[in-house]
């Protein structure tokens, strides 16, 4: 393998692998441009490229294969243009969000949401469909006004809310191009408080109310008895106090994952801090965690949610010998044509699953049988098992999806294995 730079994360061999070295890249080539030009001349050059982000990835999506080119953008100018008046700012896809949301608090002004991890990279988290929480908060590609990408020929091209087809371009899975930068909308800046809650029982439980009482909502639990160990609260302070009568307050801070330190977590217990400093659930100064483990997770309806959490409840033996900790979010429904939340007000079921994948899978195949019946949408960034053919029933704008794939990249540049699957193309193309 050769390469022109650091590639960050590396197997024990040495080869270029994901954040948790889960997945090592089977790539003949790994490249980390330094110009939008060298960038543009290794994607014409090559006959199969993909674009490591963050690695925060647990499947294939963004392995090129052993043929292929992989490419990280990370070492592109670290662009980010705050224009003030307009409230947006341009960035670029490498990025991570930690050092945007810096920047952009710097001006005043705020992201309308963040994930539980700020160490991820902007372009490969919306193209991902990646979220955080809140009953009225889309994914992070909802604030996406403009994307700039090289396509396959090596040129240059931009698209903005005003073209039909950007829908079809945000969470894109990395198969039309490599988003150089992205231009996100902003508001003013704000503050939020979090608070965390022990043991809410899951039977009588008011999914609604719960979901609904702070402006982002995470329940945690193991499994290993009904209901959830801990429930993280964060409100906006620039918005009413709402009572949380359905559990205890935590004495002291806690992390997610049982026996991790809470030195890794943001500020708890109501003290009041920037959006960018309490919105994720881990600081962007510290690993979240060691890397041990797998991940999936999987968007319902809302309105199913308590009939699912019952669901899972119902097999949470099998689940809990293999689960760190399971987080419960609710992400409000948006455009993007492959969005796990599109169309759908949804709830996400995330699963930190330990790291043994001989263990993990059998467990998610069974996961995925009781689910079912809600049609669950995985993200596409993390561990599943659901056949592409199932899952392209599953939103209906695939097909137009796909024939913008066939348009824009007729020759398949960026269709690894992953996406060749999921749009039932031949190996060939």
């Amino acid at each position: 393998m050769t390469e022109t730079a650091d590639t960050g994360t590396r197997d024990g061999a040495g080869a270029p692998a994901n954040w948790a070295r889960t997945v090592t890249y089977a790539a003949r080539e790994f490249h980390r441009p330094r110009t939008p030009e060298e960038l543009a001349a290794l994607v014409r050059d090559s006959m199969r490229v993909r674009v490591l982000g963050s690695g925060h990835s647990f499947n294939r999506i963004a392995d090129p294969g052993p043929d292929g080119v992989l490419i990280s953008t990370a070492g592109l100018p670290r662009t980010i243009d705050v224009d003030a008046a307009a409230r947006t700012v341009r960035v670029a896809g490498g990025v991570r969000y930690a050092e945007l949301a810096r920047a952009v608090h710097a001006h005043g002004l705020a992201l309308p949401n963040m994930a539980s991890l700020p160490h991820i990279s902007v372009a490969g988290s919306v193209a991902t469909g990646t979220h955080g929480s809140g009953v009225h908060n889309g994914p992070l590609a909802s604030a996406v006004r403009e994307l700039e990408m090289v396509v396959a020929a090596g040129d240059l091209g931009t698209i903005d809310r005003d073209d039909p087809r950007f829908d079809g371009f945000v969470t894109s899975l990395g198969a039309l191009g490599v988003v150089t930068a992205l231009t996100l909308d902003l508001e003013p800046a704000y503050g939020v408080e979090q608070r965390v809650y022990t043991e809410l029982p899951l039977e009588g439980l008011d999914f609604e109310a719960v979901a609904a009482a702070g402006y982002s909502v995470s329940l945690f639990t193991d499994w290993r008895r009904p209901g959830f160990r801990q429930v993280w609260v964060k409100r906006r302070t620039d918005r009413p106090a709402v009572d949380f009568p359905w559990a205890a307050p935590a004495t002291g801070p806690l992390h997610p994952v049982p026996g991790m330190p809470a030195r890794n977590c943001t500020e708890q217990l109501g003290v009041p801090g920037p959006w960018h400093e309490r919105l994720p659930h881990f600081r962007a100064e510290f690993t979240p965690s060691s890397g041990e483990e797998i991940q999936s997770e999987y968007l319902l309806p809302r309105s199913s949610a308590l009939d699912a959490l019952h669901a899972v409840d119902g097999i949470r033996e099998t689940v809990a010998g293999v689960l760190q900790t399971c987080e419960v979010r609710t992400v409000a429904a948006d455009t993007q044509w492959l969005s796990p939340a599109h169309g759908r007000d949804s709830v996400a079921l995330h699963f930190t699953w330990v790291r043994d994948e001989a263990a993990v899978l059998p467990v998610v195949r069974r996961l995925e049988e009781v689910l079912a019946p809600f049609e669950p949408r995985p993200h596409w960034g993390k561990v599943f098992e659901i056949p592409a053919a199932v899952l392209r029933g599953r939103y209906p704008r695939f097909d137009d999806f796909a024939s913008l794939v066939r348009h824009i990249d007729p020759s398949g540049t960026f269709a690894n294995a992953f996406v060749r699957d999921l749009l039932g193309r031949p190996d060939d193309c």
